[in-house]
């Protein structure tokens, strides 16, 4: 599993011209799925997720969760994180789960993630056309792989 976590000021998600998914202060998450990831990928990503401390505290410091801020957090489902591109210009996606495996490992994901942030998380359309907005707030960005724990 791989995503893409973004600290964002707002963030929405428009299908066909409509929102599905808005939040405030928060995290954009760009979640990607692996057929080989499992249950104690998710846990531990969303564990990591929801106590990563990267907004700042009253004297300016990266110290608080989203949980410390009462942020929000929205997750979009990304097969393109699992891009090889190591051979040729056509990005090769044959990492990324197929839809029967990656539904619900996204959808498991969701609610491990509102349990562990002890909140309600706000999402895209899993396999839709997605227009994804966003005010990055920093810029703060970070990657984290649950195959590359580092």
């Amino acid at each position: 599993m791989r995503v893409v976590i973004q600290r964002v000021r707002k963030a929405s998600v428009e299908v066909n011209r409509q929102v599905v998914g808005k939040i405030g202060p928060g995290l954009l998450v760009l979640a990607g799925f692996e057929s080989q990831d499992n249950h104690a990928d998710i846990c531990w990503m969303s564990s990591k997720i929801s106590r990563l401390r990267i907004f700042d505290d009253r004297h300016g410091i990266m110290n608080c969760s989203v949980q410390e801020i009462n942020g929000e957090i929205l997750v979009v489902s990304q097969f393109t994180l699992h891009a090889a591109t190591k051979k040729g210009n056509r990005p090769s996606y044959i990492r990324a789960a197929p839809p029967d495996l990656a539904v619900p490992l996204y959808e498991s994901f969701v609610k491990q993630l509102e349990s562990d942030s002890h909140r309600p998380v706000k999402t895209g359309m899993f396999g839709a056309m997605m227009e994804v907005s966003l005010v990055n707030d920093g810029p703060v960005t970070i990657v984290i792989d649950s195959r590359n724990k580092e």
